[in-house]
């Protein structure tokens, strides 16, 4: 069974399919966030000077909560994937879908050997599978021994980038794309660590029809393999951050709302990417962006909580407030460059409600809580969006003890899972609660910075350190 051959992704401003996004520079996100920063201080302000303020917030307060309810209630379609067999029958194999593992590795040297390891023993028919690992202009011993490697290997080959080649990640995978052939893409980051028998569990759900792409839950490295040494507050943090979100986004998913891209472990399929005309060169996170257009394009997306991808914890606070800050923008740069699409309904109601509560809760409300408190401390009076605060924080405080709970069970069982509520549910919890905190800061000072900077596509790399303690077949 062939396929046909994918189109080459072009640039050019005639073939971006969304006439409301600028791409040619950072000017236009610039003001864009700078309007809505002095909306966001104006309203608040209004609110403290209004003696229907308060009234105003308690509303919305209620109305968000309706919805944060039917995601309490829902009932997720995938929660886990069952293990797949050790052999496939011929008749089975060759009916299939190509799979294409792509990575993009830029000073990748710690991690790369075991990249190729795991490539090499997937567990899919060998001739329905190709696996490409672009060295993204590496400056380190990436492109040596990626040539080394895949000179040995009977599944992988890697494509050299030249200096200079721009669009990033994005720009990456669009290059190599159009020179693989499978129906579905499976993306990777270089450190991933993930089971042989994958990519067979997660490809059965494409046979449905609306179904654009598949995020695999992320978990830590350094707790998946029990390694205190390499732990601290932030990997623990983590932890519970990459189990709170998975469940928060199969409970979004089952209320009709929307389920987002992570990068790394994400499946997608082919003609749901053409649709899109492949990933944004001009974004910091090609994820997130994705993960708007394909839901624009008509398109959903799973989410899976087991088997899950294993990346590597940042282990800095340094580490952590770059990596952080790149999302925060680019999660934002989503909003600010297809607002028109999303005021069209495009997406539906539903998800378009789901996605814009979300903008509230993660967006805007970190940046209104400056001059909510500013104008607290002037007037003496009491903030007045505490209850939209006490909403945000309850509501994660409770998806999270869900999340970090789901785990333990999918991992030793029920009876034994609940058996763990007390001695690591909570305390992990309890981390994790207080280590979220940090989203506040980095929202409320990215608001800040991208309305008075002029805007540059910049990418700080986070490092991989490599185990020989992780082991590929988990």
């Amino acid at each position: 069974m062939s396929s046909p051959a994918p189109p080459t992704y072009e640039k050019d401003s005639e073939s971006v399919p969304y006439g409301d996004i600028d791409l040619a520079n950072g000017e236009g996100r610039r003001r864009k966030a700078a309007l809505v920063l002095f909306a966001l201080w104006s309203i608040v302000v209004a609110l403290h000077y209004s003696d229907g303020g308060q009234l105003l917030v308690w509303g919305l307060t209620a109305i968000a909560s309706v919805h944060l309810f039917r995601l309490l209630v829902g009932r997720p379609a995938h929660v886990a994937l069952p293990a797949a067999s050790d052999t496939v029958p011929a008749a089975e194999a060759s009916q299939m879908p190509f799979v294409s593992v792509l990575v993009s590795a830029k000073d990748e040297e710690a991690v790369v050997a075991r990249l190729v390891q795991q490539l090499d023993q997937v567990n899919y028919p060998r001739d329905r599978y190709e696996a490409v690992i672009i060295d993204d202009a590496s400056s380190d011993r990436t492109p040596e021994l990626l040539d080394e490697l895949v000179g040995r290997s009977q599944s992988v080959r890697t494509i050299h980038r030249k200096p200079g080649a721009g669009g990033g990640k994005s720009g990456a995978l669009n290059s190599v794309i159009p020179k693989t052939k499978g129906e579905i893409l499976a993306i990777f980051d270089a450190d991933a660590q993930f089971s042989p028998d994958l990519f067979r569990r997660v490809v059965p759900l494409f046979n449905s029809k609306d179904l654009g792409a598949v995020q695999l839950q992320k978990a830590v490295a350094q707790t998946v393999f029990n390694q205190p040494e390499r732990s601290n507050f932030w990997v623990q943090g983590q932890t519970a951050e990459m189990q709170l979100d998975c469940c928060l986004q199969q409970q979004r998913i089952a209320a009709d709302g929307i389920g987002e891209l992570r990068g790394n472990g994400q499946f997608l399929r082919r003609s749901a990417l053409d649709d899109c005309r492949g990933f944004n060169e001009e974004t910091i996170t090609d994820d997130l962006d994705l993960t708007l257009r394909l839901h624009l394009e008509g398109w959903n997306i799973e989410a899976v909580t087991e088997p899950a991808v294993i990346e590597e914890g940042v282990t800095t606070l340094k580490a952590l407030w770059h990596q952080r800050n790149r999302w925060a923008e680019g999660g934002y740069q989503r909003y600010l460059d297809y607002w028109q699409s999303l005021g069209r309904n495009q997406m539906g109601s539903a998800k378009t409600f789901d996605m814009s509560l979300f903008c509230l809760f993660q967006y805007l409300l970190p940046q209104a809580v400056i001059p909510d408190f500013l104008m607290a401390v002037i007037r003496q009076e009491a903030t007045v969006l505490s209850p939209l605060l006490t909403l945000t924080f309850g509501f994660s405080a409770v998806m999270m003890f869900r999340g970090i709970r789901r785990g333990a069970i999918a991992k030793i069982g029920e009876k034994k899972g609940e058996s763990l509520v007390l001695s690591e549910v909570l305390p992990l919890m309890l981390v994790g609660s207080i280590y979220m905190v940090h989203w506040f800061v980095v929202i409320s000072t990215m608001g800040l910075r991208i309305s008075v900077r002029p805007k540059r596509l910049k990418w700080v790399k986070t490092v991989h350190q490599g185990s020989e303690d992780s082991p590929v077949a988990i």
